[in-house]
């Protein structure tokens, strides 16, 4: 067994009279790519900013790479690289220059520091914009300068706060592929995002929080296999009749209310229980307005679990930061 490089006991955060952090536990395994998902105000970003020491540890337990975060702070900074959700570059410095002045924080040594400095800028692929200020960057190539300054140090554990928010699919893809290289390499990868088929990809573990609570973990497959077989959006004229009778039927696993029509999720074939779903709704009397079919996703598994999706949570941060730019 690879171990635990992050363990997370009977964590509690308040904000005066609002607990955000709700006595949560958890586990993240060495080498994996661990999702830590949840709606805004879910508490996801309370924890995260304990965990990088940016917060201070109210109440509970956390170790890092073996560090005690409360009395050994300083060793769990020196084990963790961090790539911010919004940009912290220099706008005034080279790519060489961020990267060696964020080697000279870290007071590594001049030979160990240049080196390192040339592995990283070869691993991201900016060789030939070294010499280049990063306010002349590509959104991409910024990200991946960051993502290069977050592991000059060897981290054990890299933090990625919604890493790809804002790029093209193109740029987002290919920043995966330099996330997963670097995973191949031994780093933990500890990520946030707002995108369910790129957590849905390449997650090895995945937690959900929700109203400061871990309400559901497991692999990707796991967590999608556990709602059934196939899951039916549908609208109707009148949504709580349908909700009621739907409850009654033995095929169906559960029945959700979204803000617009219900969210079913079947235990057999769709193909074969819908039309006998739909029948049963017109002979209750029950107008069906709109359907869709579909295996289950990563998306449906958030809505299951939080009642909403979770773009909707991240649209109004993601809005603000555009109109930021």
């Amino acid at each position: 067994m690879a171990g635990n490089i992050i363990e997370v006991d009977h964590l509690k955060h308040e904000y005066g009279d609002f607990r955000a952090v709700d006595d949560i536990c958890f586990y993240v395994e060495k080498g994996e790519i661990f999702s830590f998902l949840g709606p805004n105000g879910a508490g996801k970003s309370t924890v995260i900013n304990i965990l990088t020491t940016l917060l201070p540890l109210q109440e509970g337990s956390v170790k890092i790479a073996g560090y005690d975060l409360k009395t050994q702070p300083e060793q769990v900074r020196r084990s963790i690289g961090i790539v911010f959700q919004d940009e912290t570059l220099d706008r005034d410095l080279t790519v060489w220059e961020t990267l060696e002045f964020h080697g000279r924080l870290y007071s590594m040594p001049k030979e160990k520091r240049r080196e390192r400095i040339k592995e990283m800028i070869k691993l991201v692929e900016l060789e030939d914009k070294k010499d280049v200020r990063t306010r002349n960057l590509s959104g991409g190539m910024k990200r991946r300068l960051e993502i290069a300054r977050g592991l000059m140090t060897r981290p054990g554990v890299l933090f990625l706060d919604e890493p790809t928010i804002g790029l093209d699919t193109q740029t987002r893809i290919r920043m995966w592929e330099y996330i997963q290289k670097v995973n191949e390499t031994g780093t933990t990868i500890f990520l946030t995002t707002h995108y369910m088929d790129e957590a849905d990809q390449v997650s090895d573990w995945i937690d959900i929080i929700d109203r400061g609570k871990i309400i559901a973990s497991g692999e990707p497959e796991g967590l999608k296999s556990a709602l059934g077989r196939d899951m039916i959006y549908l609208e109707t004229g009148d949504d709580e009749s349908a909700l009621r009778f739907l409850q009654t039927l033995p095929v169906v696993n559960d029945v959700k209310r979204l803000d617009k029509g219900l969210l079913i999720t079947i235990s057999r074939d769709g193909t074969h229980c819908l039309p006998l779903i739909m029948a049963r709704l017109k002979d209750q009397g029950i107008e069906i307005t709109g359907v869709n079919l579909k295996k289950p996703t990563l998306d449906d598994v958030f809505v299951h679990f939080t009642g909403r999706e979770i773009r909707e949570s991240g649209a109004d941060k993601f809005r603000k930061m555009v109109a930021r730019r």
